[in-house]
């Protein structure tokens, strides 16, 4: 079975998408979503630096619309192979265009005003997340909980993201989690926690005005792990998990519940892989994040989909 996932906030590099823009219909479709996004994703995504796209309200469109093309470029739309679409965070978004529950420019603009709106929630306060690596799982949750801060990303063994208030974060590294190892994240506030409130009730008014459909391809929510197949449910779910954990560790379970074989990584692909290989044991993994990898990443598509005889 074959899963196809789209990376969050954070796995954006200079440069990514250079050799995607070599090709003119790519560039205009890329054209078509900056249009969408009131954002010029060819510039941040060929020659901004690493400081500029790790502004939200740019990083998160760029990556939304990266995993878009990049999508569409292997796929088409033809989905009905894919036996789940997931995507971290915001790449939630390309998720749910990609399995057909909203269109692509419904996404670009919903990822327009998620990057704004969660920009401004940030600077209300300061605030920040921190990875937690090895460790104790339940040893980390108490000393997160215990600090104050929310488990903001559980992404399985090996990493969860505590997220709060620089003054909470300063407080939690004076006393770690026995065995843990803390690395402050560059992001620009506390993501998927209460502090992202705000945010939320931005995103329920823009989604009024947002068309859904039921999804072609069963999608994977971040609230819980569970497959989704209600379009509005999905655009709920994605729109309260702003301000709430994002459980890629549930996420990851269901994936081998329902006996994945090969999990592919849209561009820029690399971070979800490298979760998988601690997670997901004896899953092939594939990051598509050149476009002279498509030849390859279809036969990956091919070896692995769901066909009618399953």
């Amino acid at each position: 079975m074959l899963a196809i996932v789209a990376p969050g906030q954070g796995a954006q590099t200079p440069g990514f998408l250079a050799p995607w823009l070599e090709d003119v219909a790519l560039a205009q479709r890329l054209a078509e979503l900056s249009e969408v996004c009131e954002i010029d994703l060819a510039r941040y995504g060929t020659e901004a630096d690493a400081e500029t796209i790790r502004d939200t309200a740019i990083a998160q469109p760029l990556l939304v619309a990266a995993a878009l093309l990049t999508g569409r470029a292997l796929l088409g739309d033809d989905v009905a192979r894919v036996g789940a679409f997931a995507g971290h965070s915001v790449g939630e978004l390309a998720a749910m265009a990609l399995a057909g529950t909203i269109s692509d420019g419904d996404a670009l603009v919903l990822v327009r005003e998620r990057g704004r709106a969660m920009a401004e929630a940030s600077a209300i306060r300061p605030t920040s997340m921190t990875a937690v690596l090895a460790g104790v799982p339940d040893e980390i949750l108490a000393a997160i909980d215990a600090a104050g801060l929310t488990p903001a990303n559980n992404n399985g063994a090996g990493q969860i993201v505590a997220a709060g208030t620089v003054e909470q974060l300063a407080a939690f590294a004076e006393n770690p989690p026995r065995r843990a190892r803390l690395v402050p994240l560059s992001v620009a506030g506390a993501f998927h926690t209460i502090h992202m409130a705000p945010a939320v009730a931005h995103l329920t008014a823009v989604a009024e005005g947002v068309a859904t459909s039921a999804a072609l391809a069963p999608l994977l929510s971040n609230a819980d792990g569970a497959v989704v197949a209600d379009g509005a449910d999905a655009l709920t779910r994605m729109i309260n998990q702003v301000a709430n954990p994002v459980r890629w560790d549930l996420c990851m379970a269901t994936l081998a519940d329902l006996g994945v074989t090969g999990m592919l990584e849209l561009a820029p692909a690399g971070t979800l892989t490298k979760i998988a290989q601690r997670n997901l044991k004896g899953v092939e993994l594939f990051n598509l994040n050149t476009p002279d990898q498509l030849e390859e990443a279809r036969a990956f598509v091919a070896a692995h989909s769901v066909t009618e005889s399953e």
